[in-house]
């Protein structure tokens, strides 16, 4: 077996991305090929078809390796809650809720379950890809690397380092990054990777020489910056930074502890559609759609968009007439009441919602992780059109609700279960990821442009399934292109 693992010298140098692509390029050459990551820190994660929690990262590598996201693939994910408290999923399920400083005395239980998780589903491929967490050389925590040098000694693998030339000192980086590893772990370092260059490589081959000659690694390549559109791991990401308004405006209410912000990629490369992360009133201004997205402290970011002004705006909005679509925390907010009477969330307390639609939640210490396929039962006006469609997602949240007004079930499952509501413009649901699949998503829209009078697209927006696997492969392309890849292909 092959085993491939891609370290950085930070955090956001593109080691998922090298990751990803070298998933697609064993891929396509007609490998057996499977993603690995010991340990995630993100509050983005994914529900698998048994009903297990793990990172989004890992999700998107095994798409690339055209394979069914499976907990295995990242036995360890930390989502942190605030306070100092961190959530620990080990293999798809609540481990237990950690105080943030006491992480070191879980650790040698977590390595013992990554290492077995590892050893026992590594054997059915041919091709491991691994991917490390940070940067590989914080020397203070070498004694608790589950998810670097440590893994890769525990899987014998090989080690690709890469380095983001576009933060700048990208030399220093990768000097000083092997220099602070151990002698063992400098050996297995079988290549470096320069990420996102910007101008004539030819310019600098000879900057990659005087590198080589002064690491005595060899510099496999340089990747270009590029703008393929691969979900980021987590909120080190440039789509939030967009402020650019086209014809249908979109602005999600960036909240202190958003998660599971992948649940807009499919809207954001629609032609005519601009969204927006926001975090003040000055910035939401007049949109056409209203997110309240999902977050790991619902009662905490409730008090934030109070305390801030957001409340009193989305409350104005709404009474314009503007929609408000919430889905999970988000949709937990758009009712009457929020009850953490065993608290869940941190202290015990009772936080009134925006009081949109007739529904209160109550949190439980059970944490309702599963995939879930429903239909709109009901909608408002504006959405009339897409009664009937079947919708696809998955459910990541803690929490009880209870819908007041059956009149009022927007979303209802396959078991009957309601999934969501609405009341006049406004709609909530729990279901991650509903914009994934093409119908809905092309019906949604196309209903929000009739409503602001602007012409429909005559065809269908996006087959966002095809559109990701097309993207996998440009990314391969652009790996092949750019780094020597006999030398990876012979480690």
């Amino acid at each position: 077996m092959n085993k491939i693992m891609v370290l950085g010298t930070a955090s956001g140098v593109g080691k998922s991305t090298v990751a990803t692509a070298l998933c697609r390029y064993y891929r396509n050459k007609g490998f057996k090929v499977a993603p690995f990551k010991a340990l995630n820190i993100s509050l983005n994660s994914y529900v698998t078809e048994d009903g297990l929690e793990m990172g989004r990262a890992q999700v998107v590598q095994a798409e690339a390796c055209e394979l069914k996201p499976m907990a295995y693939m990242n036995p360890v994910l930390l989502k942190p809650s605030g306070n100092n408290k961190t959530q620990v999923i080990v293999n798809g399920k609540v481990h237990s809720m950690m105080n943030s400083y006491k992480y070191k005395e879980l650790n040698k239980e977590l390595k013992k379950v990554v290492k077995e998780t590892f050893d026992k589903f590594s054997k059915d491929y041919e091709v491991m890809i691994l991917e490390g967490s940070g940067s590989c050389a914080e020397i203070n925590l070498r004694e608790t690397d589950i998810a670097n040098m440590s893994m890769a000694k525990s899987a014998d693998a090989d080690v690709i380092l890469v380095a983001d030339i576009d933060r700048g000192g990208v030399f220093a980086s990768v000097v000083g990054t092997l220099m602070l590893l151990e002698e063992n772990e400098r050996k297995r370092v079988k290549g470096v990777i320069i990420n996102k260059f910007r101008g004539n490589v030819d310019y600098f081959k000879d900057a990659m020489t005087q590198l080589e000659e002064i690491i005595n690694i060899p510099v496999l390549g340089v990747l270009p910056y590029f703008k393929l559109d691969i979900e980021d791991e987590d909120s080190v990401t440039e789509r939030i930074k967009n402020n650019k308004i086209e014809d249908l405006d979109i602005a999600i209410i960036r909240l202190p502890h958003m998660s599971n912000f992948t649940d807009f990629n499919s809207l954001e490369i629609l032609d005519g559609v601009s969204v927006r992360y926001v975090e003040n009133i000055s910035d939401i201004s007049e949109p056409d759609l209203v997110i309240i997205p999902g977050t790991k402290n619902t009662i905490n970011d409730l008090r934030v968009i109070k305390k801030n002004g957001l409340f009193n705006k989305i409350i104005e909005l709404k009474n314009k007439g503007t929609m408000i679509l919430g889905i999970c925390g988000g949709y937990q907010m758009l009712g009457d009441n929020i009850m953490d009477t065993q608290g869940v969330e941190g202290e015990i307390i009772t936080e009134e919602g925006f009081g949109f639609l007739s529904i209160d939640t109550i949190f439980n210490n059970e944490k309702i992780t599963q995939q879930t396929k429903g239909y709109i039962k009901n909608s408002c006006d504006v959405l009339s059109k897409c009664v009937g469609i079947n919708v696809y997602g998955y459910e990541i949240h803690n929490g009880i609700t209870k819908v007041k007004d059956k009149g009022q079930v927007f979303i209802e499952n396959e078991h009957g279960h309601i999934q969501g509501s609405f009341k006049d413009n406004v709609l909530g649901t729990y279901l991650h990821g509903i914009f994934d699949e093409g119908d809905f998503l092309n019906t949604f829209i196309n209903s929000l442009r009739i409503n602001k009078g602007i012409n429909i697209l005559d065809k269908e927006l996006i087959d966002y399934k095809q559109y990701k696997l097309n993207q996998y492969d440009e990314l391969a392309k652009l790996f092949e292109e750019n780094i020597n890849l006999n030398r990876i292909f012979n480690m």
